[in-house]
């Protein structure tokens, strides 16, 4: 830094970067920002919305995939390791790893492309909150480019220990696609004893419910419990808890972190990853009915819509007028709500505008 420069800074100031996200609660400043230039805002203004999108919704899940099917690797490969160690892995570790990576994404891309990262979830945004159907091809393909690249990169840089597993796998008389497997390190596959492909059906699909129930609960903004901070850790740590609970009898749970990655299995190991015990349709398609069974199940009988509303995070569809209209018909209202139509009053009860009967 020139000498000039090191003036800007006081004794006490921190220097810019990650302490941006503390100045609001540390007492020493971070020194000014240099002032953004039109040049870099005619820039931002000039990219197309649907690319950030796009570009968004590919990185969040590639930031999803990529730890969870390198902790696979660790886990598949590292039996014995060549440093001396007996296991390099755990499912504990793998669930953890997906559920990090899952608040990674949320965390890094949500903010541009709203942070859907599973065309199930894409699906249920358009069926329930009205995201715009014409984005619902490209998001989707989006998702699973992430999840194609992630694979892609996981068996270039596990390459080495890939093909000797691949040897040995191949010696063993076992093939190259099986549960344990060098094209199981990419995507599911069942265990060979699992043939009742119904039992299979109903894993991925009450697996995949709880998943469901668990994002639509913390997106809902009218859910005290779940704060900005804390929904990409409890979103994470749902799908953690499936891993360690189901991985040993295979779950896939999204249908972009799947199809993506078995293509890649399809391209090094053959095209068994498809035809395996007729599983692939499974841990593919499976994920989307569910998830829109567990958002019609939170949508019918557990959405509070004029909690929302009197919070702040919903409007009617008429307007106050409308609102009104419905208190007149019910004669009920929450606090928040009627703090919408009486800003100038205050409410502690919950219902009936604090009348008791």
């Amino acid at each position: 830094m020139a000498g000039e420069d090191m003036h800007r800074l006081a004794t006490h100031d921190l220097e810019l970067g990650a302490t941006e996200a503390v100045q609001k609660h540390y007492s020493r400043h971070v020194v000014a920002q240099r002032p953004v230039s039109q040049r870099k805002l005619d820039f931002e203004h000039r990219r197309p919305r649907w690319l950030r999108e796009c570009m968004a919704e590919a990185t969040g899940v590639f930031y999803y995939v990529f730890p969870g099917i390198a902790a696979i690797a660790t886990f598949t490969l590292n039996v014995e390791s060549p440093i001396g160690v007996a296991a390099f892995g755990s499912l504990f570790q793998i669930g953890w790893a997906f559920a990090v990576g899952i608040a990674f994404a949320i965390i890094t891309c949500a903010p541009t492309s709203g942070g859907h990262f599973n065309p199930a979830i894409t699906i249920c945004f358009a069926i329930w909150q009205g995201f715009p159907w014409k984005k619902v091809p490209r998001y989707i393909l989006s998702q699973i480019f992430g999840a194609f690249i992630a694979g892609l990169l996981t068996v270039g840089m596990y390459w080495p220990e890939i093909q000797v597993f691949k040897e040995q796998s191949i010696a063993s008389g076992k093939g190259l696609v099986y549960n344990g497997g060098p094209a199981s390190i990419l995507c599911t596959f069942p265990n060979p004893n699992q043939t009742n492909l119904g039992f299979l059906f109903l894993t991925e699909f009450f697996v995949d419910t709880f998943i469901g129930v668990v994002i639509w609960a913390n997106l809902d903004p009218a859910n005290p419990f779940v704060s900005p901070v804390s929904a990409p850790f409890a979103i994470g740590l749902a799908y953690g808890a499936m891993v360690w609970g189901f991985a040993d009898i295979a779950i896939s749970t999204n249908l972009a972190r799947d199809l993506g990655t078995r293509i890649v299995a399809a391209i090094f190991f053959g095209g068994e990853s498809f035809t395996y015990l007729n599983y692939s349709w499974i841990a593919i398609l499976v994920n989307v009915p569910a998830t829109i069974f567990a958002t019609g199940y939170y949508e019918f009988l557990m959405r509070d819509s004029l909690s929302a509303i009197g919070k702040g995070h919903a409007v009617h569809e008429d307007g106050e007028e409308g609102l009104k209209r419905h208190i007149t018909n019910t004669g009920t209202i929450e606090t928040g709500a009627a703090n919408v139509l009486r800003r100038d009053k205050s409410s502690s009860d919950e219902y009936n505008l604090g009348k008791q009967e």
